[in-house]
């Protein structure tokens, strides 16, 4: 059997003393990852240094990667691949098109992509709930009502914006997959974003696991659980089949990107709902101290998640 991979994001590498990203890519094999997942925050000098020899290969990226301004001020991971403007649909596209350039002619297998959203904002209701719930509130009449206010603005347009994601996602497989490279659907962060389970199967249905899969990420699934929007148990194993990889980090309170162990995650869906041959990338924010990045690997092994 061969081992598993485990890959890392250049996420936890916005820091300034990894300006130079051999650096950081020393540091993470000491700690005994072996991969690297090149995040969309990190910038072309970034990609190709990383893509060129070093003590570890690449694994995937993640759209759209590199970095860049738009020509109207907006990074590109702000163009939304969801949009029912066609400009700005057909822009996302030509930004994530870009990173599956790159993987292919490195030869990568995996580009992660966000599919959009139901507009290209977080909404006020969804920041009024994540208000209640940071203050305690999350169980009263209020957030009751603030998220029925949630699900009637997503349910109102979302069927045009799953009409535009299923079309950017058409043509993003059609100049993937004779390349080699597979699209992972990661679940988001925001209830207006796409896809939820439901959608995910149905957005994914046309496509084997080698051209398009799902791709779970553990903080995003999680917060959403703790805002009361969307059930931890309705990603797995509804989805299981259909995974293809993964974004491993932890969450403290309704706070992100914690390296596992410095929040209080279950972990035990995540031991059962992910596939053995699913890509394990750790996606941890720069905040976070090296001792417990260090200590992510064993801790994850302890609870069955990684091998």
């Amino acid at each position: 059997m061969s081992s598993q991979v485990l890959s890392f994001s250049t996420m936890w590498a916005q820091q300034e003393r990894f300006a130079d990203l051999a650096r950081f890519r020393r540091l993470i094999a000491v700690f005994g990852y072996t991969g690297i997942e090149v995040s969309h925050s990190t910038e072309a000098a970034g990609l190709e240094l990383l893509a060129g020899d070093g003590e570890l290969a690449l694994t995937s990226l993640h759209a759209p990667t590199p970095r860049r301004k738009l020509a109207d001020g907006r990074v590109n991971g702000d163009a939304n691949l969801a949009s029912t403007d066609e400009a700005e649909r057909r822009l996302a596209v030509t930004e994530t098109a870009r990173t599956v350039d790159f993987a292919a002619a490195a030869g990568l297998p995996y580009v992660v992509i966000h599919l959009g959203g139901v507009g290209n904002h977080v909404t006020e209701p969804e920041r009024g709930l994540r208000r209640l719930v940071e203050t305690g509130e999350g169980e009263g009449e209020l957030a009751e009502e603030t998220r029925a206010a949630l699900h009637r603005l997503r349910a109102q347009a979302v069927d045009a914006h799953l009409d535009a994601a299923r079309r950017s996602l058409r043509e993003l497989v059609a100049q993937a997959a004779p390349r080699g490279v597979a699209l992972g659907l990661e679940s988001r962060l925001h209830y207006h974003e796409i896809p939820h389970p439901d959608e995910a199967l149905d957005l994914l249905a046309d496509y084997a696991n080698e051209v398009a899969g799902y791709w779970h990420d553990v903080g995003h699934c999680e917060v959403q659980a703790r805002l009361g929007l969307i059930d931890r148990g309705a990603w797995f194993p509804k989805l299981t089949q259909r995974t293809i990889g993964s974004h491993l980090h932890d969450v403290d309170g309704i706070l992100d990107h914690r390296a596992p162990g410095n929040g209080d995650v279950d972990w035990s869906y995540i031991a059962a709902g992910l596939p053995r041959d699913a890509l394990r990338v750790f996606e941890i924010n720069q905040g976070q101290p090296d001792d417990r990045v260090a200590a992510s690997i064993d801790y994850l092994r302890r609870r069955g998640v990684v091998e």
